[in-house]
């Protein structure tokens, strides 16, 4: 028991020492400075061998959509409109002329898709759900049953359905039960107001703008787009262009225009790892364990949780269950990491600016596609000492409760840990 305690500790540890730095991370892979729109990368460790007689027979997970184009047409139309007036002023550059093409494509290209799924969503999705099929086949053996379940938001509905579709590719016997419905909303996609006004005090936004002035750095940006540096400071918001155009060269990874064009290259790295870390810092304030908003923002996704739970009581119980899916959203994956305490996410640090050298990095957690999977294995229908894993992005992941045989944990052990602590959740 010890010496596999101690392996489970080891293996923490080693994660934690290998962790790359943000910085070492954008200057490898430029598009890991997206935060929440780094398009899925894939898993990219192996798995650990199965413990000797269990057979894997159950998986419950829950998904975010795959790739989109951004939600708000005036994330498109905004930068637009400030680059063609200042082109119309003479202001531009010649590289500020080729920023205005570029923006005009993108935004030609988005017209009237925002928020839409993106083709590479859809190919994130069926990707996940083969590499699933693949890895354990035994789960979806024969005339099998996957129970699937989206929030009502069409992007999400599309991601669920490429998944089925491409699990139907693989076993057409399956038995396939889909939904969207505000039914199921309460935990798929709980709206908490009172978690929502704590992350958004008076206090909670005014150190998130304090942090965020603090990392401003733009000049060199507005000095490379506009030929008179007194326009670019009177006449425009310097600081939100910046932001539009670091927003829009984030999310060129998630379509077909990646193929033809990037934004990232009117960034330094140094600007890219300051644009990122606002949206770390706003990530882990507004949907972590952050003691500026409370410690307790985590807690939106206890319904979620309890529902894993009960379903998963529920289907483990039976001689073949297949899976559980649930597609949604970031707002939904990125608690529910950190309520599980996964990896350590769910630790608090109270300095924002220690957030990365804790390495503590949203693009790890929410990438697009990124998905939860818990693994359930028996040695035979009688056995009722159930054991798990759970991948965090297909990973191996860790949780902070004891096992004898990392990077499993035994079922028992879980929902004594996570009930008890749903149950101190006083909701104030």
């Amino acid at each position: 028991m010890k010496k596999f305690l101690v392996f489970s500790l080891a293996l923490a540890c080693a994660a934690t020492l290998f962790a790359q730095n943000p910085r070492v991370d954008f200057k490898n892979n430029r598009d890991m400075a997206a935060d929440a729109y780094w398009a899925y990368p894939g898993p990219t460790g192996q798995l650990t061998p199965t413990p000797e007689g269990y057979i894997p027979y159950y998986i419950s997970h829950y998904g975010r959509h795959g790739s989109r184009w951004l939600i708000d047409p005036k994330d498109y139309t905004e930068p637009v409109a400030i680059l063609k007036e200042a082109d119309k002023a003479g202001k531009l550059t010649a590289t500020g002329k080729d920023v205005l093409r570029k923006v005009g494509l993108i935004r030609a290209e988005a017209y009237r898709r925002d928020g839409e799924l993106t083709q590479r969503g859809a190919e994130q999705h069926k990707a996940i759900a083969k590499r699933m099929y693949e890895r354990f086949p035994e789960v979806f053996a024969g005339k099998t049953n996957v129970d699937a379940k989206s929030t009502i938001v069409i992007r999400c509905i599309l991601s669920m359905e490429n998944a089925l579709q491409q699990l139907l590719v693989a076993n057409p016997q399956l038995q396939i039960t889909h939904d969207a419905s505000h039914h199921d909303m309460y935990y798929m996609n709980l709206n908490d107001t009172a978690l929502r006004a704590k992350r958004s005090a008076p206090a909670v936004n005014e150190a998130l703008e304090a942090f965020s002035k603090k990392h401003d750095n733009y000049e060199r940006v507005m000095q490379t787009i506009f030929n008179d540096e007194a326009y670019w400071h009177d006449s425009i918001d310097a600081s939100q262009l910046n932001r539009m155009l670091y927003k829009l060269a984030s999310n060129v990874q998630s379509t077909e225009l990646r193929h033809k064009l990037s934004l990232y290259d009117l960034f330094t790295q140094g600007e890219l790892y300051d644009n990122w870390l606002k949206d770390n810092a706003y990530w882990y304030v507004a949907y972590g364990p952050s003691p500026l908003s409370g410690n307790v923002q985590p807690f939106s996704q206890r319904n979620l949780l309890r529902k894993i739970i009960v379903e998963a009581d529920s289907c483990i119980a039976l001689p073949h269950p297949g899976a559980t899916l649930r597609y949604g959203h970031d707002t939904m994956v990125m608690p529910l990491t950190c309520l599980l305490d996964l990896n350590g996410c769910g630790r608090q640090i109270s300095d924002l600016e220690q957030l990365d050298d804790a390495n503590w990095c949203d693009y790890k957690i929410i990438p697009m596609a990124s998905n939860l999977q818990f693994v359930f294995y028996r040695r035979s229908p009688a056995d009722k000492d159930v054991i798990f894993k759970v991948l965090l992005c297909e990973d191996e992941a860790t949780l902070p409760i004891k096992t004898d045989i990392a990077p499993y944990y035994h079922w028992r052990d879980f929902k004594d840990y996570y009930l008890k602590k749903l149950d101190a959740y006083s909701g104030k």
